[in-house]
């Protein structure tokens, strides 16, 4: 479906901006949450807001396509919040939005692997580059020297690869299926995973009883899980519907923008080899990202 592409656009933009905004919620949620915490509220949160959508539209779906919707729910939502949560916990929020935009190199490596797209050289190109900006990324510390690998930048690069795979799976297998429902359902099947490990597993309900600071730290993730998991699903999924994976990955070039506003207002400092390394991982997504595009284009005029 390639309609309406003035509103995929549109809701395209306002995508970036609620995904850009979700690193410095999860920072603000991590001064008085643990990162175990901030990941099973946000899906919880999420869940709680689409219940009354997911049960009136499970019974609607195909019951074959169940372990697809899990999948879903697990690769989109459930273990990336836990990921950039435990990221976050050593990682400024600007490099972590910086980061995510691997997701559309990620989307054309598993399009590649698993269903055999062909691509042009030049897409390698900018593999290669984007690869080389997550790098430095990995490796930059603080002042203007590169150190050792930050292990934590490499669960974003792992929670990347889940959405990329997440990508994928919804255009070749849910893409017949109502956007609302791909994000309902599937947060339907994994939210009670993520209830049964904040109440069961973590101190979240003592400390929101007791700890001074909870509360507001409670407000920013359950924010994060309405606005920047249910509501941003849908629209992403809606979009991932009217145009293709190529197309709804390439919200990762815009969420960089915002994700680095928020870092530099909230006080946070950037050095020169994290603005190469971001500089280089853009590089490397839009040539990727355009060489594959014009490579389809040639395919579909044959």
């Amino acid at each position: 479906m390639q309609k309406s592409p003035l509103l995929a656009w549109a809701l395209l933009l306002i995508l970036a901006f609620i995904w850009g905004s979700s690193f410095i919620l999860i920072k603000k949620g991590l001064i008085g949450l643990s990162p175990q915490e901030v990941g099973s509220l946000r899906i919880v949160a999420a869940s709680l807001f689409l219940l009354p959508s997911a049960l009136k539209r499970f019974n609607s779906i195909d019951k074959k396509k169940i372990p697809y919707f899990v999948s879903v729910g697990l690769l989109g939502s459930l273990v990336p919040a836990f990921l950039f949560a435990i990221a976050q916990t050593q990682l400024a929020s600007a490099i972590t939005g910086v980061l995510n935009a691997l997701v559309p190199i990620f989307t054309i490596l598993i399009a590649l692997l698993v269903f055999k797209q062909k691509q042009t050289s030049k897409v390698y190109v900018g593999v290669f580059i984007g690869f080389i900006g997550t790098a430095i990324l990995i490796t930059a510390g603080e002042g203007n020297a590169l150190t050792g690998i930050n292990a934590y930048a490499l669960l974003v690069v792992l929670a990347t690869i889940c959405y990329a795979s997440n990508l994928n799976l919804i255009k070749q297998k849910l893409n017949d299926v109502h956007a609302v429902t791909v994000t309902s359902v599937s947060l339907l099947l994994v939210g009670p995973l993520a209830t049964i490990y904040l109440f069961g597993f973590t101190d979240f309900w003592s400390k929101f009883n007791h700890v001074e600071g909870t509360g507001i730290a409670t407000f920013y993730i359950c924010l994060l899980g309405v606005l920047g998991t249910a509501i941003a699903l849908i629209i992403f999924n809606k979009v991932l519907q009217m145009k293709d994976a190529l197309f709804a990955s390439s919200v990762t070039y815009i969420i960089p923008i915002f994700a680095v506003m928020w870092g530099v207002l909230d006080g946070e400092r950037l050095y020169l080899w994290h603005y190469i390394g971001m500089v280089a991982v853009g590089i490397g997504v839009y040539i990727a990202n355009t060489n594959r595009a014009a490579y389809k284009k040639a395919g579909k005029s044959k």
